[in-house]
């Protein structure tokens, strides 16, 4: 786990309201070749998955999924994607591989970490974070927002 302090971020993101699952990645591809037709995947492109929604406690129906790129200043988007601002703060990063076990298995140690660390879990949405040669290859970072217990 490392530590890291986000700045406010503007980004363009796409929604997919409906179950988690292959439909996330559907969603991340559609942002994708829309950011490779606007020159913005690039090796220093960010990008975040955003699960809006906790499934345990929002109908499978109403989770929202963000796929989502970092925008640079200035960029006027089209009406293909939403524009937002991502707030910045305090964030427990976790590299993991980006597969279904080894997903499943950052899950279940994470937060045991971040509480031994003396950190509580902050309200702003937990991110899946991919930049740099992390688009192109199969690894990501878990990013968990966080403030000092």
């Amino acid at each position: 786990m490392n530590m890291e302090h986000f700045p406010p971020q503007r980004i363009a993101y796409i929604r997919q309201t409906g179950p988690y699952g292959p439909r996330n990645k559907q969603t991340m591809e559609a942002l994708k070749d829309w950011a490779r037709r606007h020159h913005l995947l690039t090796e220093s492109a960010t990008l975040y998955g955003i699960a809006q929604d906790n499934p345990e406690t929002t109908s499978p129906e109403q989770c929202r999924y963000d796929a989502c790129i970092v925008l640079p200043t200035p960029f006027q988007v089209d009406n293909h994607v939403q524009e937002a601002m991502l707030p910045g703060g305090l964030y427990a990063v976790f590299s993991v591989q980006h597969t279904a076990g080894a997903i499943q298995l950052a899950w279940q140690q994470i937060f045991g970490v971040i509480q031994q660390n003396e950190y509580q879990l902050d309200n702003r949405s937990i991110l899946e974070k991919y930049s740099g040669d992390m688009t192109m290859q199969a690894n990501c970072e878990i990013c968990v927002p966080v403030r000092q217990a």
